[in-house]
């Protein structure tokens, strides 16, 4: 007799979908996919001065679109691996590494990340980002 499949936490599990997805707009410079994934409260924080471009905090959906536009019209971006999702009641951590080239100075990005994400009613309410700044400053210093 097989054991009883485990059933997950169906919340957890499009916490974790849309996540993914998002992951996958984002590496296909997909904007209007990205926007399919955001809350209408959407807050983005990716810490930094603001010799990054893209640094600061951003409120609502399309300050949000700015930044991920913002994002993707300052760097290019070699590689983009999500390594690790954890996720835990509204919760989505994501660990991975990240190889870019800032485009105003041709220098490179190669940084560690961790993604810390809150979502709310399947869609990404809070998204602060962690990596090593200091590499990112060099490179569009």
């Amino acid at each position: 007799m097989n054991a009883p499949r485990k059933v997950g936490n169906p919340e957890i599990e499009r916490n974790l979908e849309t996540t993914k997805a998002l992951f996958a707009a984002f590496g296909a410079k997909d904007i209007p996919g990205i926007m399919e994934f955001l809350h209408p409260e959407v807050i983005i924080e990716f810490y930094g001065p603001t010799v990054i471009p893209y640094a600061g905090i951003y409120r609502g959906r399309e300050k949000c679109r700015g930044f991920f536009e913002r994002v993707l019209s300052s760097v290019e971006v070699h590689r983009f691996d999500a390594e690790e999702f954890i996720a835990e009641r509204d919760k989505v951590v994501v660990t991975g590494h990240l190889t870019l080239t800032a485009l105003p100075t041709g220098r490179s990005i190669d940084s560690g990340f961790v993604h810390v994400i809150t979502l709310k009613d399947g869609k990404w309410l809070r998204f602060r980002d962690f990596m090593n700044t200091a590499v990112a400053v060099a490179a569009f210093s």
